[in-house]
């Protein structure tokens, strides 16, 4: 009785902040609460915590309040907790590195899309607005997590040790590519080297793939206690939750107890579609719960409260072998891609507003800055730096070779099926006997190569 009493007080608070004056809302809630409390606990399996109630009352969502965005920085780079909370834990080391990552992947991003338009790639995403989110939450994971994204976490690869001459090798398919040039640009693979598995642009479904991976871990921890723990990690747009994958993949990870982290990038916009074309509900946190999990919503842009959220969202999972959804909260300067025109489906004032308010580039610079750790100088030098380093390794991957013309292949079956044989033979003949219609040298290997 107490526990429903309890229950039915926070009902109230939370009614009060959500409603408002509401007074309708708020009578008939508080009539059905209270008299629930008299009632006994449901017997149905389906809903074994339900109290059983006379009031024929139905559960509004202004009944709740909506889930509040946790931060530690305002606007001007000032931490709000007077007492330092959110920030004390962290070096003045660490956090250079953290911005000298979302340097580096502003910087990469705005020399790649003009690089796009100059025909010297086909496709690029920019990721502008959201390197906080990427970066801040990478810096808070294990070096064994495994993780899946989507494809704008230009960040989370950066931030755990993918080198400018990585990025290049996928971005102009050379042989030093992982994925042998057989993916669109952007799509990284990096599982052996920084624990993030081959972007694939077929939406959500890294998702599923992530909790697969967390329940692996999870039996592999039993059987090995003594070594260190270790989870699976999603992240993915608000526009991928709309999709099943993303559905099936939460109630899984919550029904089988999996250490997964969901982090959703909630930039607003999905490809084309404003978040209030996509959903009615409470952003996307409110799924968390009807799923039976933990949730937070986090602001992404600023990478203190990213960080701070991802590595406690961390702990909690491990320790209670339970899944966690973050909502990060920012928004996409850029277009989606260098195929959209986003001003077709939005203002450019509001991109504006939010490069010159909410940039959390900006936003650890002026921290850095009163910390006297920073200052203009520094930055430009630091610019002018990452600016150069990419257009080397831009430089030189345009002259690297092309991958193996056997990779065209290779990964299908352990060995080439009769069929395929007999294709590689023929295209082995053709570029023999037409030399000038192949850029065969332009492959590493040549013709040996296939």
């Amino acid at each position: 009785m107490f526990r429903l009493v309890s229950e039915v007080a926070h009902a109230g608070r939370l009614l009060r902040v959500a409603a408002g004056n509401n007074a309708s809302i708020q009578r008939r809630w508080l009539s059905s609460s209270v008299s629930r409390c008299s009632a006994h606990i449901s017997h149905f399996p389906g809903a074994p915590q339900s109290p059983l109630t006379t009031g024929l009352h139905f559960t509004p969502p202004a009944a709740l309040a909506p889930i509040p965005v946790y931060r530690v920085l305002d606007e001007n780079g000032k931490v709000l907790d007077e007492t330092g909370n959110g920030v004390s834990d962290i070096t003045d080391e660490e956090v250079l590195i953290w911005y000298r990552n979302m340097l580096t992947v502003n910087i990469l991003d705005s020399i790649m899309f003009e690089a796009q338009r100059q025909g010297r790639v086909s496709f690029y995403m920019v990721s502008a607005g959201e390197e906080a989110v990427t970066v801040g939450s990478a810096a808070a994971l294990g070096p064994r997590d495994i993780i899946c994204t989507q494809y704008r976490e230009h960040g989370v690869f950066q931030q755990r040790g993918f080198t400018l001459k990585d990025f290049m090798s996928q971005l102009f398919a050379t042989h030093n590519d992982p994925g042998k040039g057989r993916n669109m640009p952007n799509h990284y693979s990096g599982r052996t080297k920084v624990g993030v598995h081959a972007v694939a642009s077929t939406l959500g479904t890294q998702i599923p793939h992530a909790v697969g991976a967390a329940y692996a871990l999870k039996l592999d921890a039993q059987e090995n206690p003594s070594d260190t723990p270790s989870l699976g990690v999603v992240y993915f747009g608000e526009g991928a939750a709309s999709e099943g994958d993303f559905h099936g993949a939460m109630n899984l990870a919550s029904v089988k107890d999996c250490p997964v982290l969901f982090m959703c990038r909630n930039n607003g916009l999905a490809i084309s579609t404003p978040t209030n074309e996509q959903y009615r509900g409470d952003g996307i946190a409110s799924r968390a719960i009807g799923y039976g999990m933990e949730t937070i919503r986090v602001d992404g842009t600023d990478i203190f409260a990213v960080y701070k959220a991802t590595k406690e969202a961390r702990r909690k999972a491990l320790e209670r072998n339970r899944p966690i959804l973050l909502e990060f909260m920012s928004y996409r300067v850029s277009h989606h891609s260098t195929s959209d025109d986003s001003f077709a489906y939005r203002k450019r004032g509001d991109v504006e507003t939010w490069k010159l308010k909410h940039n959390p580039i900006s936003r650890l610079g002026k921290w850095l800055e009163a910390k006297g750790i920073w200052d203009e100088d520094l930055d430009k030098k630091a610019r002018s730096e990452i600016r150069r380093e990419v257009l080397q390794e831009l430089a030189a991957a345009e002259k690297e070779k092309k991958p193996t013309l056997k990779s065209i292949w290779t990964d299908v079956y352990a060995e080439l099926s009769e069929e395929q044989e007999e294709q590689r033979i023929e295209l082995r003949r053709l570029m023999t006997e037409y030399p000038a219609e192949y850029d065969v040298d332009g492959h590493a290997e040549g013709i040996n190569g296939l």
